[in-house]
């Protein structure tokens, strides 16, 4: 079997889970309908982070050129395609060979030049590889041992470089919102694909980006807007859903 499988992190249940779903990835109000009205505001985001971080001019078109970037659990593509658009180098990496696939095909019918890999951070972490820029978008709340995951992050960030999550907090309302509201009441994604308890509080990323030489900079909500039809940011609105930017300082000890 591959290193897939016994990647500290990886949880078996949960790439099967998102393997069974991955021909609905591209349908916009399939399975990851969610994902897809999240997009522009992903993009809006990690473009003003980039921007600010690196010098880039904000009238820039392709605001990431010259930059690596690693998308982990990249899915079928719907984020690394909007980056490499926008001029990254772009590696996505997913453990489920069934997303990977997707996101390889709809990529040639683009004519986008991506580099997707069934690997996990633990692997890739080891082969020596890193990056300018992580994205981990919905991921840390889906995986099997987070401080393990992180230090695999860590690991593949180079020194100035940019971590950026988003997931949810562990709150009551998130757990009305992000569990009830959004799996049993509205349907935007399947029943069971959250659990409560793996939600993580921005403090305690922070204390495992510490141990990692990187700095949390920036925490930014997002909320939607049922009248607009759309995600938007939300500066200190962050009980449910969050972006955390940090920069590594230095190495890990």
């Amino acid at each position: 079997m591959s290193s897939v499988s016994f990647a500290p992190s990886v949880s078996a249940v949960e790439v099967a889970r998102f393997s069974a779903q991955a021909r609905e990835w591209w349908a916009p109000r399939g399975a990851f309908r969610a994902l897809h009205d999240l997009g522009p505001m992903r993009l809006a985001y990690m473009t003003a982070q980039v921007q600010a971080a690196f010098g880039v001019p904000s009238d820039s078109a392709q605001p990431f050129a010259g930059l690596r970037f690693l998308d982990v659990g990249c899915g079928g593509g719907l984020m690394a395609e909007p980056l490499a658009r926008a001029g990254a180098a772009v590696v996505g990496i997913d453990a489920s060979a069934e997303a990977i696939e997707v996101a390889q095909a709809h990529a040639a019918v683009g004519g986008l030049s991506l580099d997707y890999r069934q690997e996990t951070a633990e692997a890739l972490a080891a082969s020596g590889e890193t990056f300018d820029v992580i994205t981990a978008l919905e991921i840390v709340e889906h995986v099997a041992d987070l401080p393990c995951f992180i230090k695999a992050l860590g690991a593949l960030l180079r020194p100035g470089g940019l971590l950026i999550v988003a997931t949810l907090n562990r709150t009551r309302r998130s757990y009305l919102l992000a569990v009830v509201g959004a799996e049993y009441v509205l349907g935007w994604v399947a029943p069971g694909t959250h659990q409560w308890e793996k939600f993580v509080k921005p403090s305690e990323l922070a204390a495992l980006w510490a141990g990692e030489g990187v700095t949390p900079f920036d925490c930014t909500g997002y909320v939607y807007q049922p009248l607009e039809g759309r995600f938007v940011l939300a500066k200190g609105r962050t009980a449910v859903n969050y972006f955390i930017t940090g920069k590594k300082t230095k190495d890990a000890v």
